[in-house]
């Protein structure tokens, strides 16, 4: 039988093509006998060509959050239940239905086969398991409770799983108006517009100023829609291409937790992934040093990074990590530096910063929960003034026509 099939090596080359194969297992041995990993076996003919099978490879490529949280939640179950590590991986390899995370749980149950340590199988794929993932397996594996280190593993990825889904959903109703409104708003200059521009034309007559503006608009989007789509594709490249500049990345994470309302949540997302995650590899064991590098390296804005950054500098120094928190209270809440310091006066700094962790993830789903309240009236504003503003435009022409017919 022929198979088109796609393979890794380990250096990281990405193999395909086609080839004969008693069944698909019979491949994926093959391939692994190689020592290749193997990600598409899948039964074909010439004819198919390979752009087609790799457009479909595309389609299930993505490995979700919520495939990495069952695996882990999974995997700690069956470990604490008494399975070795290379049975329980080799169910869960069974049970994936993504063909990525299935070849990538292949290639572990190799390592593991061969003598490698869990967390040395996971570093190699960086762009699947994020470094917390690889120091929480580290730190499990040499205490010997690496099926309680993943179950907190778990909990962190479920825990941000759940945030990050919170603040889309109240992001969600303002975009979705937004979108509304600008389509409402260019079938209306494509196709009412130009009927009162033809009456205006008729009548004869001087035109205001913001008439003059919405016919300019109307002319543009409904007389030239290929440069229109031209220059609003060149502003989303153009944003695209600043925001990887280093300074207006700073600038837009500057601006982002000093805006009003959203600013307050941004403060409180930053500080409970601070929290969450400090709080989550300390508990595994890990070294305070390399729990705040990789604290670093999980949050996103410049600035709580070089918070963190100045904190290992003074925890190096044998100063208290309470007192980063306490210097920075312009984005850090005055309520992180007190509880830390109660932490470490009483040696359960992990305990606190958990504390933290819930409080304010229970603060912004308050918040979010409130947000809708608080941009309806913004929105119902700003579609007012366009609406009011359009109104005008039209119909303060008419009436000075109308007036100077009379």
């Amino acid at each position: 039988m022929k198979f088109y099939f796609k393979s890794q090596k380990k250096t990281g080359e990405i193999v395909e093509g086609f080839t004969e194969a008693e069944d698909r297992f019979a491949l994926a041995r093959d391939i692994r006998g190689r020592g290749d990993m193997p990600l598409v076996a899948r039964a074909t003919d010439e004819k198919k060509t390979t752009a087609n099978s790799v457009l479909h490879f595309n389609f299930t490529a993505r490995i979700k959050l919520e495939d990495k949280i069952l695996f882990t939640r999974n995997l700690s179950g069956m470990l604490s239940a008494g399975l070795s590590l290379a049975r329980a991986l080799s169910i869960l390899e069974k049970q994936t239905n993504n063909i990525k995370f299935k070849g990538v749980i292949t290639a572990l149950i190799a390592d593991i086969n061969k003598g490698t340590t869990f967390s040395e199988s996971l570093q190699k794929f960086p762009k699947v398991f994020p470094t917390i993932f690889v120091s929480m397996a580290r730190a499990g594996e040499e205490s010997g409770s690496l099926a309680k280190s993943l179950l907190q593993v778990g909990s962190n990825l479920e825990k941000s799983y759940a945030l990050k889904r919170k603040i889309k959903g109240a992001m969600t109703y303002p975009l979705v108006i937004l979108i509304a409104m600008l389509v409402i708003g260019i079938l209306m200059f494509i196709f009412v517009v130009p009927t009162l521009i033809q009456t205006f034309k008729d009548l004869g007559g001087d035109l205001p100023a913001s008439t003059k503006f919405i016919i300019f608009l109307s002319d543009t989007i409904s007389g030239h829609p290929l440069t229109l789509v031209g220059v609003i594709g060149a502003l989303v490249v153009g944003g695209m291409f600043l925001m990887r500049i280093p300074v207006v990345n700073k600038g837009m994470d500057w601006l982002i937790v000093r805006l009003p309302a959203i600013g307050l949540i941004a403060q409180e997302v930053n500080t409970a992934r601070t929290a969450r995650t400090l709080s989550s590899l300390l508990d595994a064991g890990v070294s305070m040093t390399r729990c705040l590098e990789i604290t670093r390296d999980v949050l996103q804005n410049a600035f709580y990074k070089e918070v963190i950054t100045e904190a290992i500098a003074s925890v190096q120094k044998g100063t208290a990590l309470s007192a980063s928190f306490k210097a920075h209270t312009e984005i850090y809440p005055v309520m992180m530096g007190e509880m830390v310091e109660v932490g470490e006066e009483t040696g359960k700094v992990a305990s606190m910063l958990n504390d933290i962790a819930t409080f304010y993830e229970e603060e912004v789903d308050a918040k979010t929960k409130n947000l809708s309240t608080i941009v309806e009236p913004v929105l119902m504003i700003i579609i007012g003034a366009a609406v009011g503003f359009f109104a005008i435009s039209i119909i303060q022409p008419l009436y000075s026509i109308g007036g100077a017919i009379t």
